[in-house]
């Protein structure tokens, strides 16, 4: 029987001790999950065909908002063994198009915003007879089964604008200033108009031209000191939030100022009292979910919603959640 110096035997003791450590209820389940992280990083979790989707939004050219939507589309196609595509365009017209020419790939799947519904109907309808499976996002919820898309991901605008009212009301505010900052999209009108049916104050809507943000702060300041009877502002997109900040001081306003959706400076401005509340309505979810969902159907004919929206908010969410927010919105997910 061989036998080994007493302190190869202490070595090997230690060893073993720590390898038990490591599969205790705690520092095993670390292990664990770190291993299966690293095996699923950049690999898909399924051996289904290498679908094609084509997601085609109505944003314009660096809006953080839909980069998360993108990161949380990317994700599960990573997961799904998706070939992700991704385009863009704020002009309706050129966003059909865009629609088409994924019909004209023949892409598997497609996935939609309908902001401006009227002007993407015919597009929508040319991939629904070209057998190609359409799910809506974000925006067109009440245009998406007519269309005939499998199933619409998003927050219900109108939901989330009375919320908004309830929570000012909360707030003992009196006079409301809603900036919508893109004309003629929907979402946006269902939003102000939210705000107003359940607002127990006055509510007026305010057009600005979103593409500029020197003139959205002009304009939010102007009005600001037109109406010292303002006491809040909501803004309908995360960006232009840090903006009616800029426009309250630059007029000496008290109002408070909310918003919808958010991002990294909203989370930041939460946290230090800078802004009230914001609405999310995670967009993370809202890409991810679409392309699993399509995925789901293409492998086993799955569809959520029985022809109403799947909805992914509104949350409500103020300081107390700032800080965890933070943390989310620093990697990208919300």
């Amino acid at each position: 029987m061989a036998r080994f110096p007493t302190w190869v035997v202490i070595a090997l003791t230690g060893a073993l001790s720590l390898s038990l450590a490591g599969c205790s209820s705690t520092g095993g389940k670390r292990a664990e999950d770190a291993r299966k992280a690293a095996a699923a990083q950049g690999r898909a979790a399924v051996n289904t065909p290498r679908w094609t989707f084509a997601m085609i939004t109505h944003s314009g050219d660096g809006d953080t908002f839909w980069d998360i939507v993108q990161s949380g589309a990317k994700q599960a196609a990573v997961k799904d063994n998706i070939n992700f595509l991704y385009s863009h365009d704020a002009q309706a017209q050129q966003q059909a198009q865009l629609v088409d020419a994924a019909v004209d790939k023949k892409v598997d799947g497609i996935i939609v915003t309908l902001a401006k519904p009227e002007a993407l109907k015919a597009a929508v309808a040319r991939a629904g007879r070209a057998g190609i499976p359409v799910i809506t996002v974000n925006s067109g919820s009440a245009q998406s089964k007519a269309y005939g898309a499998l199933a619409h991901i998003g927050q219900d605008e109108s939901v989330a604008g009375e919320a908004v009212g309830q929570e000012l009301n909360g707030r003992g505010r009196k006079k409301v200033l809603c900036v919508l900052h893109e004309q003629g999209n929907v979402g946006h009108e269902q939003r102000c108009a939210g705000v107003a049916k359940t607002f127990s104050g006055t509510v007026e809507n305010l057009y600005v031209n979103g593409t500029n943000m020197p003139d959205v702060q002009a304009a939010i300041g102007a009005r600001l000191q037109a109406d010292r009877s303002v006491d809040a502002v909501v803004t309908l997109g995360a960006p232009y939030a840090d903006t009616a900040v800029k426009a309250k001081a630059d007029a000496g306003s008290r109002a408070e100022v909310d918003t919808f959706d958010l991002n990294a400076k909203v989370a930041a401005e939460l946290r230090d009292g800078t802004l009230g509340f914001a609405v999310d309505q995670q967009p993370y979810l809202q890409g991810y979910q679409a392309v699993d969902l399509l995925w789901l159907h293409k492998y086993n004919g799955d569809v959520l919603g029985g022809g109403r929206p799947v909805l992914t908010g509104p949350q409500i969410v103020t300081k107390d959640q700032a800080a965890t927010l933070e943390e989310y919105t620093k990697r990208g997910t919300r």
